[in-house]
């Protein structure tokens, strides 16, 4: 359909009207309760939805993504403010250096093309971190809905506090927010329907018809929003810098929770995306939404996935969101007002009730795979808080990568039949090896951690009678001075007993470095496949060194 041409030729058209009305009505509920969630006035919410979405099209080409506030980058910021109210800085102040930092550094990320970094938050991390971050959004939001108050502290000492106060429930604001929380549920059923909104006003008039504060249930209350420059306090270099550690978690996360949205919604549609452009187009919108005083902004999945569902096009739709809600807020802001508290938490629990699903954790243990960093995920979430959950989860992950690499399966091959096929003894005993022969593979690249211990063990295990060695290094794309000079000693103590080392899978600037450490006996012994170094004949004398 003809429409209106955009930026790379891109033309909009009513799927997109239709995609960011849809999503505006999404975002005017979720905006005020990120807000909540982080502690800051509703208004720093609706106006980091409106500039998050327009500002983010001036760099970023993803055309699903709606860069708004996310409840994971709240109850970061929530944590982080919390760690800094000793500073003794007015919290809204402190919010928007925090959120100016999140914008450069997204920014210098692109011009410096890091990028990449993004995968070293693997996805069990992600998966952990997602589940336990939502139990404790959603155990935070049961005292609103029940109209409790004074509750707070870490998980475990809420959860206690819940079961001690829940004889003082309000009925009113149980049945107000039970009520929207199922009405929110049900209206899924129809999902091109705007559930959220339909309940948003649902709750306005309940509260208007039967006056539910003169019930105890508390009211969101007027939201004053007034554009103005932002005012920062005079912080010392010692403060700031401790202000940017807190940033780099809530950093970390937003990207990799906006790339894995941006990327996911791409591959499903063949759309090209990159990871520097959107770290740009992420630190644009940031600093824009800073500069209003609003929230940390990203690309949350649940509001991309409903831009996708609504049948946007182009990237139109996002900008037609942000106008949308601009809008809403200020006809229905005087409304708004009247939105029971009760009723934001219920939005809250629906928009994450997706991330309450174990599956993902739980095909971890029938995979046998990466099962301590979900869970530490999980567990470092609910005991140790937000941050450093978080920071817990990537040093696990970390820590996996490294023992996983430091020792490295080792394995004895053997061949197929008269094949050119070399496989793993163990697993196919039906294989042979020639006599006076030992073929070995390490698992894991060979690196300054493991190369000592790996050949060490190679010579262990090698049977004394053995003539040739065959060393497979096919998962060892490059060698550092610690794993080359392991090999050259290796080499020296097979000759010293007796057998030649031929090494198998060796790539040609791997020959240049051996040549380069004067080892040009071991590059003449090196082979491109397994089947070459095993081929030819074994020696009979003592080779030499």
């Amino acid at each position: 359909m003809a429409g209106i041409a955009g930026q790379n030729g891109a033309r909009f058209n009513r799927g997109d009207i239709a995609a960011g009305l849809a999503v505006a009505a999404l975002m005017l509920p979720e905006a005020v309760a990120y807000a909540g969630i982080a502690g800051l006035s509703p208004a720093r919410g609706l106006l980091a939805g409106v500039v998050g979405c327009l500002a983010y099209l001036a760099l970023g080409r993803s055309r699903f993504a709606i860069v708004s506030a996310t409840s994971s980058s709240a109850a970061i910021l929530a944590a982080a403010l919390a760690t800094l109210a000793p500073l003794g800085a007015d919290r809204d102040a402190l919010a928007t250096i925090v959120i100016l930092m999140v914008g450069a550094a997204f920014l210098i990320a692109a011009l410096l093309r890091l990028g990449a970094l993004a995968a070293f938050v693997s996805r069990p991390v992600l998966r952990g971190f997602a589940f336990g971050l939502a139990i404790t959004i959603v155990l935070r939001q049961v005292p609103t809905m029940l109209g409790l108050h004074g509750l707070g502290g870490d998980v475990a000492t809420l959860a206690l506090g819940l079961t001690r106060a829940l004889p003082s429930t309000n009925p009113a604001s149980l049945v107000a927010g039970g009520g929207a929380l199922i009405g929110l549920f049900v209206l899924r059923r129809w999902p091109t329907l705007p559930g959220a909104l339909i309940v948003l006003f649902a709750g306005i008039l309940a509260s208007l018809a039967f006056d539910l504060p003169a019930h105890g249930v508390a009211m969101v209350g007027h939201i004053d929003i007034a554009l103005a420059m932002p005012r920062l306090p005079d912080l010392d270099g010692g403060q700031l810098m401790r202000i940017a550690q807190l940033t780099a978690p809530l950093v970390l996360i937003l990207f990799a929770e906006s790339w894995g949205t941006i990327r996911s919604l791409a591959l499903r549609h063949g759309d090209t995306v990159r990871p520097d452009r959107e770290l740009a187009g992420l630190g644009v919108a940031n600093l824009a939404a800073g500069l209003v005083q609003g929230m940390p902004v990203g690309a949350g999945f649940s509001a991309g996935s409903a831009n996708e569902a609504a049948g946007a096009a182009t990237r139109w739709a996002a900008a037609i969101a942000g106008v949308t809600l601009a809008i809403l807020v200020a006809v229905a802001r005087p409304l708004i007002a009247h939105l029971p508290e009760p009723v934001l938490a219920a939005v809250v629990v629906a928009a994450l009730s997706h991330a309450l699903d174990p599956a993902p954790l739980v095909r971890l243990f029938r995979l046998r795979r990466d099962m301590l960093i979900g869970t530490g995920a999980v567990l470092g979430v609910l005991a140790l808080g937000v941050v450093n959950g978080m920071l817990l989860a990537i040093l696990l992950s970390i820590a996996s990568f490294l023992h996983r690499a430091s020792t490295p399966a080792i394995a004895r091959l053997g061949q197929l039949g008269d094949s050119h096929d070399f496989v793993s003894l163990e697993r196919h005993p039906e294989a042979r090896v020639p006599a006076g022969m030992a073929i070995w593979r390490a698992g894991e690249p060979l690196f300054f951690a493991n190369a000592e211990r790996v050949l060490s063990t190679m010579a262990e295990r090698t049977p004394a009678d053995t003539r040739m060695v065959v060393v497979s290094l096919e998962d060892s794309f490059d060698l550092d001075s610690t794993a080359l000079d392991a090999l050259i000693e290796f080499d020296r103590t097979m000759a010293a007993r007796g057998a030649q080392v031929r090494l198998a899978r060796v790539r040609d600037h791997l020959r240049d470095l051996f040549r380069a450490a004067d080892a040009q006996a071991l590059a003449a012994r090196s082979f491109y496949s397994v089947a070459d170094a095993a081929a030819g004949p074994i020696p009979l004398e003592e080779p030499v060194a």
